[in-house]
């Protein structure tokens, strides 16, 4: 039902599109400007994009793996963890494959329903990140806030609850608009002056307006945004006041430490989605637009395994332990 809504190009449209010109023959595919420089840098970014995509499913690979193989780290923390890590891979995956293609090819084209489809599983594997960064707050005030009635609260059956809320909401959150969007008339050019289908350059290419629709998108995205970034926030100010409150100086230094990871990913993911998403009427360039892009998409999950792996002993642990089964 997906594909044959992507596939769909005029319709009567209940968010406001109005009615394309005749005259024009519609588009069945676009083309990924990317970045327009001489053959010997695309070929430099070519290499350095591969070497970061493969570090990336690498690193948070070993997490998962680490954590799998390791049975005292199935508790909540660490199954979110390893979730965060599962969804990186393949939040890195939705994206970059295709980039690489383009930088060796010169057409760059990505058809009509591709660039629909990478737009649907780009947005929703992000929605559910941030939904996730959530939970892993939640469960970071529950064990350091409330320690003594933890183990009782944050179960294993709860933990799993929050998981797959997490994966089922993040992929119904952008859905109608992805459809709607998909509904709007695009008679050319065709010309998509990003990385990635995005929603701006595709509202831009739209040879009707459709504000409602827009404007419906854009909410999507501020709520999702600053609705999870003000509760990670707010949990984290809780968590704060917790821990200074703490006697001992080796418990207030562990859970910095813990905690101090968690908020270096949520302060790299969010700061970059804030520039690109939460306002309609801010206009960015196409060049911010694609430095702000692979912030998120690429150098986001490339750091999470370098910071948890780097500040957690356990899992370091666990990774010296899955190193030494592997050799």
């Amino acid at each position: 039902m997906i594909t044959i809504c992507l596939l769909t190009l005029q319709v009567t449209d209940p968010m406001n599109i109005s009615e394309p010109d005749s005259r024009f023959a519609f588009v069945n595919e676009f083309t990924l400007q990317g970045f327009s420089c001489e053959w010997k840098i695309q070929i430099l970014l070519f290499s350095l994009f591969t070497m970061t995509y493969a570090l990336t499913v690498t690193g948070n690979g070993a997490i998962v793996c680490a954590l799998w193989c390791d049975q005292r780290l199935h508790t909540p923390m660490y199954m979110f963890l390893g979730n965060f890590s599962f969804l990186e891979i393949w939040y890195v995956s939705s994206t970059v494959p295709k980039m690489l293609v383009n930088f060796l090819s010169e057409k760059k084209t990505i058809s009509f329903a591709g660039c629909f489809l990478q737009f649907y599983f780009f947005f929703s594997l992000g929605t559910s990140e941030c939904l996730l960064l959530a939970a892993m707050a939640f469960d970071r005030y529950l064990a350091i806030c409330r320690p003594l009635h933890y183990p009782n609260i944050m179960t294993g059956h709860l933990c799993t609850k929050l998981v797959i809320t997490c994966w089922v909401c993040g992929f119904l959150w952008f859905l109608i608009p992805i459809v709607l969007i998909s509904q709007m008339p695009f008679c050319g050019p065709n010309i998509i002056d990003h990385v990635v289908c995005d929603p701006g350059p595709l509202f831009a290419l739209a040879c009707a307006s459709a504000p409602k629709t827009q404007l419906f998108c854009y909410t999507l995205s501020s709520l999702v945004i600053f609705g999870n970034f003000f509760f990670i926030l707010g949990s984290y100010i809780l968590v704060l006041i917790a821990v200074l409150r703490m006697p001992s100086g080796t418990g207030r230094h562990k859970a910095f430490s813990t905690c101090g990871s968690h908020l270096a990913v949520v302060s790299l993911f969010y700061c970059s989605l804030m520039v690109m998403y939460v306002s309609p009427g801010l206009s960015h360039s196409a060049g911010i637009q694609k430095i702000a892009t692979l912030f998120y998409a690429m150098m986001t999950p490339l750091f999470n395994p370098l910071i948890y792996s780097l500040r957690n002993k356990e899992i370091k642990g666990a990774l010296r332990k899955l190193l030494g089964v592997l050799s």
